[in-house]
């Protein structure tokens, strides 16, 4: 059984805090977390602590949970050694398929002079540079077996993942960035990533099959973002004082991405773009997150108010598909059906 979770906007959507959510809610063996060091992705530790991760999944925070970097990875190894260190990771509880890519220091200094960064907003993590080596098909070129510090941690991950499939344990596959990113599927190229962001992209990155999906979480944000800069379009563009204005919030709203540090761009919400990502992902779960963008006092009561509820009325409305899971906060998640508040982690 195979859980997807996948970003239905320009990535930030809270993928992190899902998948981390649906690895408790469902029970999960292992989680895969798939493409390269150029996003990072929130988890929890209990309810307040706040960590970002770029390249482990946020299940790492979880225990007995098996973290996997499947085949389609690119590892920036000085980083993620750092993760595993700084989350006290346990090294059984990593795996490494020995095909991952390895991220070099000449692969991020060159999308630094390819003038990327002030061109499309590229992060300069080095992930499309190394992607870009990679299907050039170079002798030479490393992937995760050439790392002797990454030994410990390698083994083939479509045969570990294979008999837990079999054997009906849930297995949840955490994708990167968001459908309007997508280098196939965007509407903006070439302001996009260097890879696939759809659920079938992650699936196949993640080296299992779309056979073996029974669930695919579509995440969305009240407010969608961009990374700073010359990051391409952004319809309904409006700046973080009329959210916090709007929400009533009593604290600054405004975000900065996680890689590079740059104020993001927002928008208000667009269907348009939020129905493109469902026509080409099908989810059978939609979650939408920073609900309490709209009213801050979500966050403060722990549940919805009418404000709230009339804006996600409006959200499934213009989507034409209903919203089942909200987040509030930081670290909650209600649950539209039986409308109970639960906690991420």
């Amino acid at each position: 059984m195979l859980s997807v979770v996948v970003g239905g906007q320009y990535g930030s959507e809270g993928k992190g805090k899902v998948a981390q959510y649906l690895a408790v809610e469902r029970s999960a063996t292992a989680v895969v977390r798939v493409g390269g060091s150029n996003s990072g992705h929130t988890g929890f530790i209990g309810d307040d602590a706040v960590k970002v991760l770029r390249q482990l999944p946020t299940a790492a925070l979880l225990p007995d949970v098996l973290c996997v970097l499947g085949p389609g990875s690119y590892i920036d190894v000085d980083l993620l050694l750092r993760e595993v260190d700084e989350t006290a990771l346990d090294p059984a509880r990593l795996k490494i398929d020995p095909k991952a890519f390895v991220i070099t220091a000449e692969d991020r200094e060159m999308e630094e002079r390819s003038g990327q960064v002030g061109e499309i907003g590229s992060t300069a993590s080095g992930t499309g540079a190394s992607v870009l080596r990679r299907v050039a098909r170079r002798r030479g070129s490393q992937t995760v077996a050439d790392v002797a510090s990454l030994r410990p941690f390698i083994s083939e991950t479509t045969s570990l993942l294979r008999p837990l499939l079999a054997s009906g344990a849930r297995v949840i596959v955490e994708g990167t960035q968001g459908f309007g990113l997508s280098v196939l599927h965007g509407p903006h190229y070439p302001y996009a990533t260097s890879r696939d962001t759809s659920a079938a992209g992650a699936v196949s990155e993640a080296g299992l099959s779309p056979m073996d999906v029974d669930e695919v979480a579509l995440v969305l944000r009240t407010f969608p973002i961009r990374v700073g800069g010359n990051s391409g379009p952004l319809a309904n563009e409006i700046d973080w004082e009329t959210i916090r204005h709007e929400s009533g919030a009593s604290r600054e709203l405004a975000e900065y991405t996680s890689v590079t540090g740059r104020l993001r761009r927002v928008a208000r919400f667009d269907p348009e773009l939020v129905r493109g990502a469902i026509a080409v992902n099908k989810p059978s779960l939609i979650v939408l997150n920073h609900i309490d963008y709209v009213d801050a006092e979500c966050a403060m009561l722990g549940t919805l108010t009418d404000r709230a509820r009339k804006f996600i009325r409006g959200v499934s409305d213009s989507i034409g598909a209903p919203v089942d899971l909200v987040g509030l906060g930081p670290s909650t998640i209600v649950d539209m059906t039986p409308r109970l508040a639960r906690s991420a982690v």
